[in-house]
């Protein structure tokens, strides 16, 4: 058993986004995603099911071209898809990735 504080952990730039993966097992993977006011988190593949759980702030996510916006509090889940994201005022967001 494993616990984790995510209001004290630390998050990297995109560039450096392998930094903000804090658990990961065969199939799985956990991480910090955090982009300030105006960021941008470019298109990318996702081979795998994705869920995150906005911690603070706001963030418009595009999935396969479909645009949704989430706030605090909420938990998106997607199958398979090409993502991107960008916020106005900034956001932490917890991340997971599971194997399809």
């Amino acid at each position: 058993m494993k616990v984790f504080n995510l209001s004290e952990m630390k998050a990297f730039p995109y560039e450096k986004r392998e930094k903000n993966v804090f658990y990961q097992a065969e199939g799985f993977k956990t991480r910090i995603i955090e982009l300030p006011p105006e960021g941008k988190m470019p298109s990318c593949l996702m081979s795998e099911h994705v869920i995150f759980v906005v911690l603070e702030g706001e963030v418009t996510v595009e999935v396969n071209s479909e645009k949704v916006s989430l706030r605090e509090k909420h938990c998106f889940i997607t199958e398979p898809a090409t993502l991107s994201m960008q916020t106005k005022k900034g956001v932490r967001i917890l991340g997971i990735q599971i194997e399809k």
